[in-house]
C-alpha cells in the first residue's frame, strides 16, 4: 500500500520539479531578464563613454583646425551612409523605429532588425557619426542595441520571444542611457508598446530597474543635465507653460513632418537626391559642416550648450534654428544615430528664445519649458518627456508646469504632423510578410 502510494507522490514531485525547478521555463526567463538587463547596463555605459569621447575628439580637432570639418564631414557622411546601405541597411537612423517594427514579428525581427550584425554595426557607426560632428545622439541606438541584447538573452535560455522582450530591452536602454529608470518605464508604455499588456509589467520593471542599478552603481548618482532648482509660481506657470507648449510643439511637429516627408515627397529635387543616397548624404554633411563651422555650437549632441542654457548662461538666439537644421540634415541623410539628445538641445535653444518673452521669470525654468515642449513635439510622448526632463535636471518642483507644457505641445504638434515620428518611420522597416499587429 505504501509502495503504491509512493508512486503518485514521486510523480507529483517530478512534475513540480519540471515546472518550478532550475530547468523550468519560469527560471530560465528570470535568468534571461536579469542577465540581459545587467548586460544592457554595462553596454550602455561603454557606449556612452565612447560616444562622448568621439564627440570630444571631434570638437578638439574643429577648434584647432577650423577648416577641417569642411574637408572631413561631407565625405565622412557619404562614406558612412555607403557602408550602412551596402552592408547593414537596418542600422540606419535612430533605432527606435526598428524596435517598434521588430515587436510586430519577434522571431523575424531577431534575425533582421535587431540582429547581432545590425546592432554591432550600429554601435560603431553611431560613434563614427559623432566623430564626424553629426548632430546625433546615442539614446535611440542604445534602445535598438538593448532590445537585441534582451532578445539574445532569451534565445540563449531557450525562452520564446515576445514583443514584450524587445519593449523591456528598449526601456532598459533608455533607463541606462539617461540614468532615469522611471523614464524607461514611461517610454515603454508610451512609445514602444502599442497596447500595454499586463503580463509585460514585471518584465519591463525588472529590466529597467536592473539596468538602472548597473548604470547607477558604476557611473554614480549623476544628474544628466545638472540640478536645476528654480520653480514657477502658479500664476507664472499658467502664462508661460501654454506659450512654451504652443511654440515648442509647433516647432517639434515641423521637424517630424519634414523628416517623414523627406522619404516620401514627390518634390522633384528630393526625388532626384533620394535616388542618389550617397551624394545626398554628402550634401547633408556639407550643410552640417557649414552650420557647425559658422556657429561653433551645432556639432554633436549639443549637450554643453543645453547645459549652459539651463544654468542661465546666454545662448545666441540663432542656436535653436541652426541646431534644428543641423539635426534635420543629419536625420534625413540616413546616418546611424538618434535624435533624442539633439532634440533636447534644440528645445533648450527654444526655451532660451522664450526667455526674451518672459524676462522676469526664472530663466532656467523657462528653458526647461521650451525643452520639454519641443521634445514632446518631436517624439509625441508627453509622459516620457516630463519624466526625462525632471529626472535629468532634478527639477521635480516643476512637474505640473512641465506637464502642462508637454500636453499643450502634443496638441500643437498634432496640428502640424498627424503621424507620430517613430511609428511613421517604423513602417519603412515592416515588410509585407511582417504581421501588422
Amino acid at each position: 500500500m505504501t509502495k503504491r502510494n509512493a508512486n503518485p507522490t514521486l510523480r507529483r514531485a517530478l512534475i513540480i520539479l519540471r515546472r518550478h525547478g532550475p530547468q523550468a521555463r519560469v527560471w530560465r526567463r528570470r535568468i534571461a531578464i536579469v542577465g540581459g538587463a545587467i548586460l544592457v547596463g554595462l553596454v550602455a555605459l561603454l557606449f556612452a563613454h565612447l560616444a562622448d569621447l568621439a564627440g570630444e575628439l571631434f570638437l578638439a580637432g574643429a577648434r584647432r583646425w577650423w577648416w577641417a570639418p569642411m574637408a572631413v564631414t561631407p565625405p565622412g557622411f557619404a562614406l558612412l551612409v555607403w557602408v550602412t546601405r551596402k552592408y547593414v541597411p537596418l542600422a540606419a537612423g535612430s533605432g527606435i523605429p526598428q524596435v517598434i517594427a521588430a515587436s510586430r514579428d519577434p522571431d523575424r525581427g531577431m534575425d533582421r532588425l535587431v540582429s547581432a550584425r545590425t546592432v554591432c554595426a550600429k554601435f560603431f557607426l553611431t560613434i563614427g557619426s559623432l566623430f564626424l560632428g553629426a548632430s546625433v545622439g546615442r539614446e535611440g541606438p542604445t534602445v535598438q542595441i538593448a532590445a537585441s541584447i534582451m532578445g539574445y538573452a532569451h534565445r540563449i535560455m531557450a525562452v520564446p520571444l515576445r514583443a514584450s522582450v524587445y519593449i523591456a530591452g528598449g526601456a532598459a536602454g533608455v533607463a541606462a542611457a539617461f540614468n532615469t529608470p522611471l523614464a524607461g518605464v514611461a517610454f515603454a508604455i508610451e512609445e514602444l508598446a502599442a497596447a500595454y499588456e499586463q503580463r509585460m509589467t514585471l518584465l519591463v520593471m525588472a529590466a529597467v530597474l536592473i539596468a538602472g542599478m548597473v548604470s547607477l552603481g558604476i557611473a554614480g548618482d549623476y544628474v544628466y543635465f545638472g540640478e536645476m532648482r528654480q520653480t514657477l509660481s502658479a500664476r507664472d506657470a499658467l502664462i508661460a507653460a501654454p506659450v512654451a507648449g504652443l511654440f515648442g510643439g509647433l516647432a517639434g511637429g515641423l521637424f517630424s513632418r519634414l523628416m517623414l516627408g523627406a522619404g516620401v515627397t514627390n518634390f522633384a529635387p528630393m526625388r532626384w537626391m533620394r535616388a542618389r543616397p550617397v551624394l545626398f548624404a554628402a550634401v547633408c554633411g556639407l550643410v552640417v559642416a557649414m552650420l557647425g563651422t559658422c556657429t561653433g555650437l551645432t556639432w554633436g549632441t549639443g549637450y554643453e550648450t543645453a547645459h549652459a542654457a539651463i544654468s542661465g548662461a546666454d545662448v545666441p538666439l540663432w542656436f535653436a534654428p541652426a541646431k534644428f537644421l543641423a539635426s534635420l540634415a543629419t536625420a534625413v541623410s540616413g546616418l546611424p544615430g538618434g535624435i533624442f539628445a539633439p532634440s533636447l538641445s534644440v528645445g533648450a535653444g527654444v526655451g532660451d528664445m522664450l526667455r526674451s518673452i518672459f524676462p522676469s521669470y526664472p530663466p532656467g525654468a523657462i528653458v526647461l519649458l521650451g525643452m520639454i515642449a519641443y521634445f514632446t513635439g518631436v517624439v509625441r510622448a508627453p509622459l516620457t518627456a516630463v519624466i526625462i526632463i525632471s529626472e535629468t535636471t532634478a527639477s521635480r518642483g516643476l512637474m505640473l508646469p512641465l506637464l502642462a507644457s508637454a500636453l499643450t505641445a502634443d496638441f500643437a504638434a498634432h496640428l502640424v504632423c498627424k503621424e507620430r515620428l517613430y511609428h511613421g518611420l517604423s513602417k519603412r522597416f515592416i515588410t509585407p510578410s511582417t504581421p501588422s499587429g
